[in-house]
């Protein structure tokens, strides 16, 4: 609800830069998008390798793995 009141705000008192930021936003998520899935790629190859690297010491403590 505060959100949408200061939506409604933004949009009295300067709705050009209201307008703007309403189209411009879904282009900007678009162009984010393949970031955040190298970042997700990226940290699901960071933890694969860190529990690759972990298996040993897991094994010799006798720990299931």
């Amino acid at each position: 609800m505060a959100a949408f009141l200061l939506w409604l705000l933004l949009l009295v008192f300067c709705w050009p830069l209201a307008l703007l930021a309403l189209v411009l936003y879904p282009i900007v998520w678009l162009l984010l998008l393949p970031l955040r899935l190298v970042g997700i790629t990226v940290s699901a190859v960071f933890a694969f390798l860190g529990t690759l690297l972990m298996l040993p010491a897991r094994v010799l403590r006798g720990r299931p793995v």
